[in-house]
């Protein structure tokens, strides 16, 4: 396969994973490179777009890429032929056309092939439908690129002279950033309402059950004080009940669809506590290939990034015959669940599945990391659940009357588990439990035999969740399923917001920056003129409207508005929080600031002080040599070891957690170790000459602090 002989054909890929991969399948005649995903871009340094020129992009090489465009220039020349097979969306078109253009490929030759499964069969299906580069998906990317610069390289050095160098403004980040402020204001402005509730427990003789107090006849009786409630009990106690109506019926709870990307991050952080940032890191990997003990490098899922609800007929015949070989006939269909994408879904690809449903999660399971295990059966069992049967629940209302009063049950019971035999989905909310149904018909006499009135108070809308974010923001039409992740990570990094358990809170800055932007930039942050925007510039690529005129429309008024910010916004202070560290160096009370690595303190007195210290995070353990406690440090790079707080007087540091146990064979101290193909974590003997490992039980929480 001499490179002079131009037998073989070069295949291009953004990633080494995806290269290794295709590379195995396709074998002797080809070769396979990649190109680390863009290849050229915008310069960082200047705006880089001539708006004098009809907003013509200047593209660049991205630092750090030339050594690689040469070795693939290299192995162009001598190639028979060179195949893109970069991802199936608009930013994989557009990393095919800037390479078409690098290496003087004809864009209209048949040059570019795509498959949404990284397969061997899907693949090589590929290679024989070579097709031109879709003009109309690199001037969507275009236009968006183009966009975004825009936004952001005229707005963010306003921000930077007026408020706080290091910030930024983004046409998609600035709106994310207005919700979770708009959220936390309406939650201060919520006034909570008292009210009350009446659950009684009622029995025949026989069984018990509870049902809620409804009010006179037919009209409900809110109850909005004790006083009210102590009335209405004391009344109540004294009737006599029976059973006025009972109606029992049958509801059918259907399967939810295969995932789309929003969905798939959205169930990710309520079943896994992931990030999202960190569900399209691990999917990326099963999506571009993973060692399979026995079978190769495999890619387990179909594409990542796509809104679709669709299955392929492969992909739901496969699904159909696993579950009628592994399930009761009941829980199979007679025909396939087809589903209903939303309103402008793009359809271009299949929803996410597994590639093979005949690879279970048990039996990849030895070969996955922990984390692509988990997100592997939850994406392989929701492909499954959607081609099976609904649940089927029993339901029963029972109306109780005594003395005009009435008292309302209502209750379901699982009769038929379809579909949740295998999957649940999660829910932000708590879902309604199943209750035993009481065996009563109309006239039976029942017993109150205890009355209980509960205070509540309304609630104010719930903070956002970087689920319930990312349900908003696709409900809303902002952004799409590519940019979910990358925003949410982006306002987190510029310290707009922040997280508390699971909430998104605005920080001050953020709350500062939003009024900022809401008072000269009200388009930018405005929710429905960006959603338009995002449909504006769909229209690029599905009806090929020329791109110039999109960013024309929207930047003669904008233009406007950056005029008349410059001259109205007023430069703002924005006071560092205070922290209760002292500077070790001149006593002054150490603020918190943001950097590379998230946030950290500094001395206030800056530049005359310089000092800075890492904010600091204890672990339950002792200093094997002084007993002082271990503290989680950062290195100048950001890696993660563990250091004695007694530092620089003692000097025990390791890149291990280490814990408070000793080797039950040497009395050496131990650390803790992980095996993440395996899920196993134990605990392991620091002295070489002995390495005795100790298995931990329960690893759970253990194993994430050691991550």
């Amino acid at each position: 396969m001499a490179a002079a002989s131009s037998k073989y054909k070069l295949v291009i890929v953004e990633s080494p994973a995806k290269a290794k991969t295709i590379g195995k399948f396709l074998g002797r005649g080809y070769k396979v490179e990649a190109c680390n995903g863009h290849v050229r871009d915008l310069p960082k340094s200047q705006i880089g777009v001539d708006v004098e020129r009809n907003f013509e992009p200047r593209y660049i090489t991205i630092r750090g890429r030339g050594e690689i465009l040469d070795k693939i220039r290299k192995e162009a020349r001598g190639a028979s032929k060179v195949i893109l097979a970069t991802d199936p969306d608009r930013e994989g078109e557009a990393i095919s056309w800037h390479l078409s253009n690098i290496l003087k490929i004809d864009p209209a030759s048949n040059c570019r092939v795509e498959f949404n499964e990284i397969t061997s069969q899907a693949v090589k299906a590929a290679m024989k439908k070579p097709r031109p580069i879709n003009l109309k998906l690199v001037d969507a990317q275009q236009a968006r690129r183009v966009l975004d610069r825009l936004v952001g390289y005229k707005i963010s050095p306003l921000l930077w002279a007026k408020v706080r160098k290091g910030l930024s403004a983004g046409r998609v980040q600035s709106v994310a950033t207005r919700m979770i402020v708009d959220r936390e204001a309406e939650i201060d402005a919520f006034i909570p309402k008292e009210y009350w509730t009446l659950s009684a427990e009622f029995t025949d003789g026989n069984q018990k059950f509870t049902a809620k107090y409804f009010g006179r006849g037919e009209e409900k009786i809110e109850i909005n004080s004790e006083r009210q409630a102590k009335e209405a009990q004391e009344y109540l106690l004294k009737q006599s009940y029976k059973v006025a109506s009972v109606r029992s019926g049958e509801r059918r709870k259907n399967p939810p669809p295969p995932f789309t990307t929003s969905n798939l991050q959205q169930e990710a952080v309520r079943k896994l506590s992931f990030t999202t940032k960190k569900t399209m890191q691990v999917a990326q990997m099963l999506y571009e290939g993973v060692d399979i003990e026995g079978e190769g490098t495999v890619g387990l899922i179909s594409y990542i990034r796509t809104d679709s609800t669709r299955l392929s007929d492969e992909a739901l015949s496969a699904a159909r015959d696993y579950i009628a070989q592994n399930y009761a006939k009941e829980f199979l269909p007679e025909e396939p669940n087809i589903y209903k994408g939303r309103k402008n879904a793009q359809d271009a690809h299949e929803a996410i599945r597994p590639t093979h449903a005949l690879f279970s999660p048990e039996k990849v399971k030895a070969s996955l990391t922990r984390d692509q295990y988990r997100l592997y059966k939850l994406i392989y069992d929701r492909y499954l659940a959607s081609q099976m049967t609904p649940a089927v629940y029993e339901t029963m209302a029972v109306e109780l009357a005594g003395g005009g009063a009435q008292f309302r049950f209502g209750g379901t019971k699982k009769k038929f588990a379809g579909f949740t035999v295998l999957y649940e989905e999660g829910m932000d909310e708590p879902a309604e439990k199943e209750s035993a149904l009481p065996n009563v018909k109309v006239g039976d006499e029942v017993t109150m035999k205890n009355l209980l009135p509960e205070q509540h108070f309304t609630q104010p809308p719930p903070r956002y969740t970087e689920a319930s974010l990312v349900r908003a923001m696709e409900e809303k039409g902002i952004g799409r399923p590519s940019t979910y992740a990358p925003t949410i990570t982006t306002i987190l990094a510029r310290g707009y917001i922040a997280r508390e358990n699971k909430a998104l809170v605005p920080t001050e800055l953020g709350a500062l920056v939003t009024e900022m932007m809401t008072e000269n930039f009200n388009s930018i942050v405005d929710v429905q003129f960006t959603a338009d925007m995002e449909e504006e510039l769909d229209t690029v690529e599905e009806a090929g409207k020329d791109w110039h005129e999109v960013i024309e429309k929207f930047y003669d008024p904008f233009s406007l508005q950056l005029a008349e910010a410059e001259k109205n916004i007023e430069k703002v202070e924005v006071k560092d929080e205070v922290s209760d560290v002292k500077c070790d160096k001149c006593g002054a009370m150490m603020v918190y600031k943001m950097g590379r690595f998230g946030r950290f303190l500094a001395c206030p007195n800056f530049p005359e002080c310089r000092n800075t210290m890492p904010i600091v995070r204890a672990i339950d353990a002792h200093c094997p040599k002084c007993g002082g406690a271990i503290l989680v440090r950062n290195t100048k790079r950001g890696r993660v070891f563990y250091g004695c707080e007694r530092y620089p007087e003692c000097d025990y540091t390791s890149w291990d957690m280490p814990v408070d146990d000793r080797c039950p064979d040497c009395g050496s101290p131990m650390v803790v170790k992980r095996d993440r193909k395996k899920d196993v974590t134990w605990h392991l003997c620091t002295n070489e000459k002995c390495k005795r490992r100790v298995e931990v039980e329960n690893p759970a929480a253990e194993a994430e602090d050691a991550d």
